[in-house]
């Protein structure tokens, strides 16, 4: 079963099941389970041994992303026991005045965080959620954006962890970094998705299963729809509110951005990529290569351990959280994070099973295999590209492991690296394996963005699937038109401005048809009004939602 397409069975059977019975637990370990069955030629005893074994591995391999996860949790609760968050959430709710501003300033703070989606995920998610709760946002909402400035704003950031990635695809004769600049103009998904969330906040525009969402919270107060909570324990109030300054919050924040960019320039020099580790050589590269060379895992692990150890010192010193309770914040943080981390581990496992990146039931070999150059016209081999990057990532929940698995092929496939068609053909890849992380119910990033808002995982799926689709479909249909476009003796300037232009008024048109349509049905976004005065409209936003859930299901 090797190489084959069973070697994708055992995520699809984890994304129905997932979709199914929101169970994310019992679905993921089904999925592995099955993959394991496949490998072990129907012997349960050995089934268990191959998840035991992959487990241990990808456990060892993430240990670095592990430990930021925990040294978050603990950030976070040491955070909201000097009083940072509530205070930080008051000084918001006082200086943001509208939930347009409310959700402006949510993205606005993901675009600013582009070191690393993990890094974004949980940082915006626990920052903003007191703000966006004042305004009545819904947790779905919360999720989309973070989840949209995660992964989409790293993989157009020249300093990211993300371009440190894709960087090491790159062909050994061609500059990694100057190539992954180059594809950023064509990484239409990225671009469309930002101009989808500012569409979205400016005109208060939501469609499917997020604007009943949305129309619940802010006319009940209700911020998750009727739907359960990701499990997690709650947040500790403040010792005292009086003592909280935004300075709690803030600062630390800083020191883990500042910590995490120079852990990476420092770990880019003397990672050794041979043994797996740090080493006591620096390597021979520039400042900028620095970044591309290291480890993402290590580097955040250390940045963030520096930044809980100042944080702990900071207030203690500051006399607003004593010795004992930052000790006692160690084991909070880390069980805050426990459901994240098994999901992570989970969804890491079934990815290695699958053999997203080799190995296991071998997913790539599948893929490598079966796609070839004399396999189709060089005009559409962008949006081939972009379909199938979809599909993978989506299936295996990881976009690392579906640039590994195409990018080599896509620029094999195009010629040579420098050439327009393969700078797209790359992009393609890029993109498609972005919209395929965003919204893939296995995948790491999509787990953490609903997460960091507190938001039902499915739920979060859910809610965010209609607007990623109708983005990837307008890249889709873009990719065809510009594949033709890239081949023909234009420069590579003329050619981005053409890819630009087909993009932004593909998206315009479709904004335009969405929004007649919303007109015509008579679905307006009602102003926003607080809970606690909103007990009238309660029940037409109910029979409205009975009313349109047939149309909206449709």
């Amino acid at each position: 079963m090797t190489a084959t397409f069973w070697a994708f069975v055992p995520a699809i059977l984890a994304i129905i099941l997932a979709l199914v019975t929101k169970q994310v637990y019992l679905s993921l370990f089904a999925g592995i389970f099955l993959g394991a069955m496949f490998l072990a030629k129907g012997n349960p005893v050995l089934a268990f041994g191959e998840i035991l074994s992959e487990m241990s591995n990808k456990v060892g391999g993430n240990f670095g992303i592990l430990v930021f996860l925990v040294m978050l949790g603990i950030l976070v609760i040491l955070m909201s026991k000097a009083g940072g968050t509530q205070a930080y959430g008051n000084w918001a709710a006082g200086k943001i005045k509208t939930r347009k501003g409310a959700l402006g300033a949510t993205m606005g703070l993901g675009a600013l965080i582009f070191v690393d989606d993990y890094f974004n995920c949980l940082t915006v998610g626990n920052t903003m959620r007191p703000v966006t709760d004042k305004f009545s946002v819904s947790r779905a909402k919360l999720a989309y954006l973070i989840d949209s400035t995660a992964a989409p704003i790293c993989i157009i950031a020249p300093i990211s962890s993300w371009a440190a990635a894709v960087s090491s695809y790159a062909p050994e004769d061609t500059s990694g970094l100057v190539l992954f600049i180059k594809t950023i103009p064509f990484n239409l998904y990225a671009l469309l998705t930002i101009a989808m969330m500012i569409f979205v906040i400016v005109r208060q525009f939501d469609f499917g299963k997020m604007r009943k969402n949305e129309m619940i919270a802010m006319q009940t107060g209700d911020l998750h729809a009727g739907e359960t909570e990701l499990p997690s324990d709650n947040l500790p109030e403040a010792l005292d509110a009086r003592k909280g300054k935004v300075r709690y919050l803030v600062i630390p924040i800083i020191v883990l951005i500042v910590t995490c960019v120079l852990s990476m320039i420092y770990v880019g020099y003397f990672f050794d990529w041979d043994a797996g580790r740090l080493g006591s050589v620096a390597a021979d590269i520039k400042f900028i290569d620095s970044f591309s060379n290291c480890d993402a895992g290590t580097a955040l692990a250390i940045g963030s351990t520096v930044t809980v150890i100042f944080t702990m010192i900071y207030f203690m010193c500051a006399k607003v959280v004593d010795f004992k309770e930052s000790m006692s914040s160690i084991a909070a943080g880390f069980k805050s994070m426990v459901p994240a981390i098994l999901i992570l581990i989970f969804a890491w496992t079934i990815s290695g099973i699958m053999g997203a990146k080799g190995g296991g039931l071998d997913a790539a070999g599948y893929v490598e295999k079966t796609i070839t150059a004399d396999s189709m016209a060089m005009g559409i081999v962008p949006a081939i590209f972009f379909l199938i990057a979809c599909g993978i990532s989506f299936a295996t929940g990881t976009s690392w492991g579906t640039f590994g698995i195409l990018i080599p092929i896509a620029l094999t496939v195009a010629g040579s690296s420098t050439s327009n068609i393969a700078i797209m053909c790359m992009s393609a890849v890029l993109a498609g394996a972005v919209y395929g992380d965003h919204v893939s119910p296995i995948s790491d990033t999509t787990i953490l963005a609903s997460s960091g808002a507190q938001c039902n995982h499915i739920d979060h799926v859910k809610t965010q699937m209609p607007y990623a689709s109708l983005v990837a479909a307008i890249c889709f249909i873009s990719y065809i038109a510009v594949g033709f476009i890239a081949q023909s003796k234009l420069s590579y300037g003329l050619v981005v401005l053409c890819t630009l232009l087909i993009g932004a008024a593909l998206f315009a048109a479709v904004i335009v048809a969405l929004m007649i349509i919303q007109k015509k049905k008579g679905l307006t976004t009602p102003d926003f009004a607080p809970a606690a005065t909103a007990t009238e409209p309660v029940a037409e936003v109910s029979a409205e939602a009975n009313a349109k859930s047939e149309d909206e299901a449709k």
